[in-house]
């Protein structure tokens, strides 16, 4: 690995990058110190790192890290205000900048824009006709679910998260609907479904004495007013809007990105 080489492909957009020797994994970070933000890359001396592909006008660049037969991609660049990095998917045909941005989005998202006609430069935008997005959280509008939003159920000052660790996004106002009830506890914080709830409560008698919650598993969330966050800009939403995730929960390399939104 040319680690001279890695270096001025981030200085070139901008950035400034240290690598570190590692002894186990991969680990690509965004961290500070009194110069500002930097990448850190603990790179193990098995693994092969390099640029695909350098958009330094657009502030990013797309990089690969091989072991043996694996390959992961990671997108590194500048959203808005800060710094950051995201483990691509391993969808075929990732080997650009765009490619990989597109590879972020939800299916629906693609769905929508496709059907919008929207052109390249449109779709890496982050308000179109399709979408609004936030950092990594897509934002697609949906006036008809008003019908079906009843008042009473609508959440105020809702986080969105995308896991422990994060920085919420906040939203003015949050309607979820549909999902899996699911039984949570700290034993089972992904949840069981009401069958193995069942079974575990006859299995385990002292289950009986956790506290659970019941909750929604993968319900429809939608939005609507101000979305706020410490490092985005707030953005304002006038009707409702399916609210996405992007992609990169789908991705091998997804632990190897230490960096938190």
């Amino acid at each position: 690995m040319d680690t001279q080489s890695l270096e001025k492909q981030f200085a070139k957009m901008g950035a400034r990058l240290k690598v570190v020797s590692a002894l186990e994994r991969l680990a690509i970070d965004v961290r500070a110190d009194r110069k500002g933000e930097f990448f850190e890359l603990k790179v193990p001396e098995r693994v092969d790192v390099q640029v695909l592909e350098n958009r330094a006008r657009e502030r990013h660049l797309l990089l690969l890290a091989r072991e043996g037969g694996q390959k992961d991609k990671f997108l590194c660049g500048h959203d808005e205000r800060h710094w950051f990095a995201a483990a691509v998917p391993d969808f075929r045909g990732v080997g650009t900048v765009r490619t990989a941005m597109e590879a972020l989005k939800a299916e629906l998202v693609r769905f929508v824009q496709d059907r919008k006609n929207l052109t390249m430069r449109e779709r890496l935008s982050r308000r179109n006709e399709a979408f609004v997005r936030q950092g990594e959280w897509f934002f697609v509008p949906a006036p008809w679910v008003a019908k079906d939003v009843d008042p009473a159920k609508v959440l105020r000052n809702e986080p969105l998260s995308r896991g422990r660790g994060s920085k919420p996004h906040r939203c003015e106002m949050l309607f979820r609907r549909g999902g899996e009830n699911v039984y949570v506890c700290r034993y089972f914080p992904n949840g069981l479904t009401e069958v193995n709830y069942r079974r575990e409560l006859l299995r385990n008698p002292k289950a009986k004495a956790y506290r659970w919650q019941s909750m929604r598993l993968n319900p429809e969330a939608y939005v609507r007013g101000a979305v706020s966050h410490a490092d985005h800009a707030t953005i304002y939403l006038g009707e409702w809007h399916r609210v996405l995730m992007n992609t990169e929960h789908q991705s091998r390399a997804k632990a190897n990105v230490v960096f938190l939104d």
